[in-house]
C-alpha cells in the first residue's frame, strides 16, 4: 500500500511493458504503449473507512470498475470498464509483490494484462491466473506521476521529482 500513499495520480505499467488507458469511449480500458498519454494517467481516491482500498478516477471522471461481464465468451475473465462507481466493484485492494502491486477487486479477482493472440491482445479483464505462463500478467509496475504533499497549514499539492525512492515521470 505505501506505492500509494502520497499518490495523487499513478500510471500502471503491465508485465508487457504496456500501460492502462482509458479509451475515449468513457467506458472501456484496455493497454497501450503510450504511457506519456493523458488517457494512461489514474487519479488515486482512498476508501473512506478502508484504508487498504482505493478507487482509481480516468481522465473522464469515472472510475476503473471490475464487472461481472465476460470478456469473451468461453474465455477465462470478466470486463474492466470505466463507470461512475456507484458500487463497490470500483475499489481495489493493491497487494505489494515485489517491487511490484496486484489489484484484488471486491470479488477476489486480480486485474489482468492478456496478451495473445487479437481480440486477446492489450485487453484488460479481472479473474485469476491458473497457469504459470500467465501468473506474471497480475503484476503491475506503479508510476507515481503526481504526489500529494500536506503542509502544516492547509492541503497543498504539489509535484515531486521523487517518489518513494524511484524517479517519478511527469506528464
Amino acid at each position: 500500500m505505501e506505492f500509494f500513499d502520497k499518490a495523487k495520480a499513478v500510471r500502471l505499467r503491465s508485465h508487457h511493458g504496456k500501460y492502462l488507458v482509458a479509451n475515449e469511449d468513457e467506458e472501456t480500458v484496455r493497454q497501450s504503449r503510450k504511457g506519456a498519454s493523458q488517457h494512461a494517467r489514474w487519479m488515486v481516491e482512498f476508501v473512506e473507512g478502508n484504508s487498504r482500498l482505493i478507487r482509481l478516477k480516468s481522465i473522464y471522471n469515472k472510475y476503473l470498475t471490475a464487472s461481472g461481464e465476460p470478456y469473451l465468451l468461453g474465455t477465462a475473465g470478466n470486463r474492466v470498464l470505466q463507470t461512475s462507481g456507484n458500487d463497490g466493484f470500483a475499489e481495489w485492494e493493491p497487494i505489494n509483490d515485489r517491487m511490484q502491486v496486484k489489484f484484488r477487486a471486491k470479488n477476489g479477482k486480480l486485474l489482468r494484462a492478456n496478451g495473445g493472440p487479437p481480440l486477446w491482445r492489450n485487453s484488460v479483464t479481472h479473474g485469476i491466473p491458473h497457469r504459470t505462463a500467465t501468473q506474471d500478467w497480475v503484476l503491475w509496475g506503479v508510476d507515481v506521476v503526481e504526489i500529494l504533499e500536506l503542509d502544516s497549514s492547509s492541503h497543498v499539492t504539489r509535484n515531486s521529482k521523487r517518489a518513494f525512492g524511484r524517479e517519478a515521470r511527469f506528464l
